[in-house]
């Protein structure tokens, strides 16, 4: 008994610790809601408009007007990359919801079909993901044309076979469970089952999954905007200023490394906010 105690001390308090938010977190998180609030109330941030132009203050480098300093047409990087954080957080949370859903909806139905159904929608999924994400992405731009919306299309297309394949798996443990089982044996409905255990229960990971996402569907977007398929300018979109600031890397570095610096932050945000989420789930610390 005492060391059937002592093994459940140490889980208890490996849970315990779990739950305590380590520096990383703390950071991650606080910059995720300044991110956040930038995109919700970005006057809070800065008075600047991010689209008005001053060729007489052209290609200033960061100082006390300017904390970001000015690109080629005399606009406030500062203000344009505070602004941008709207059309990116926009298109990376949409994109992840519209994936997720559309995910577990696809991937719980090829985990609750019959072999033959399963296997045809399996199929699909592992032919769909042999392509790489961008360049599905950059396939559904090519046939839906560019814009903001097709960018957010475009970048939840590419990412649906990834959450299909994760529901599916999850689907297939969940419908074996035993309360599943008992739940049959009762005479519960098979979609009251399916709603009230395996959804739920197939849903958790995959919004694990979405935490991290979000980062990966900004960069796809930032990428995409780089390329200029995305907003067109003077639209204040990371990518954009991205591809913007890079003909003056050897003139006015700030144009295009500040914008890079908030991606990346971004980025490891989302990833030490999401890796904190799989390991409380997994019941351990990392």
């Amino acid at each position: 008994m005492s060391i059937l105690a002592a093994a459940r001390s140490r889980t208890a308090r490996t849970r315990r610790v779990t739950r305590i938010p380590t520096p990383a977190l703390w950071v991650a998180a606080g910059f995720l809601l300044l991110l956040l609030l930038s995109a919700l109330f970005p006057r809070l941030f800065t008075g600047t408009d991010p689209v008005r132009t001053d060729i007489g203050a052209a290609l200033l480098a960061p100082g006390p007007g300017h904390p970001f300093g000015t690109d080629q047409a005399g606009r406030d990087v500062f203000a344009r990359v505070i602004y941008g954080s709207r059309y990116s957080l926009v298109i990376g949370f949409g994109a992840t919801l519209i994936a997720l859903l559309a995910g577990l909806v696809i991937g719980s139905l090829a985990g609750l079909m019959r072999r033959v159904g399963d296997g045809v929608l399996s199929r699909a999924i592992e032919i769909v993901m042999a392509f790489p994400e961008f360049l599905l992405a950059l396939i559904v731009i090519a046939i839906i044309g560019p814009g903001e919306a097709s960018l957010l299309i475009a970048v939840a297309i590419a990412v649906i076979p990834s959450y299909a394949r994760v529901a599916r798996v999850q689907t297939l443990v969940v419908k074996r469970a035993g309360y599943v089982e008992a739940a049959r044996t009762l005479g519960v409905p098979p979609a009251v089952t399916v709603l009230r255990h395996v959804v739920p229960n197939t849903l958790g990971p995959l919004l694990v999954m979405a935490t991290m996402g979000i980062g990966t569907a900004i960069t796809a977007a930032a990428g995409l905007s780089f390329l200029g398929l995305g907003p067109k300018p003077p639209t204040p979109e990371w990518g954009l200023i991205l591809s913007e600031g890079r003909n003056f890397l050897a003139t006015a570095w700030w144009i295009a490394v500040f914008p890079g610096l908030v991606i990346t932050a971004t980025v490891v945000s989302t990833s030490v906010l999401g890796r904190h989420l799989q390991a409380s789930a997994a019941g351990r610390q990392r």
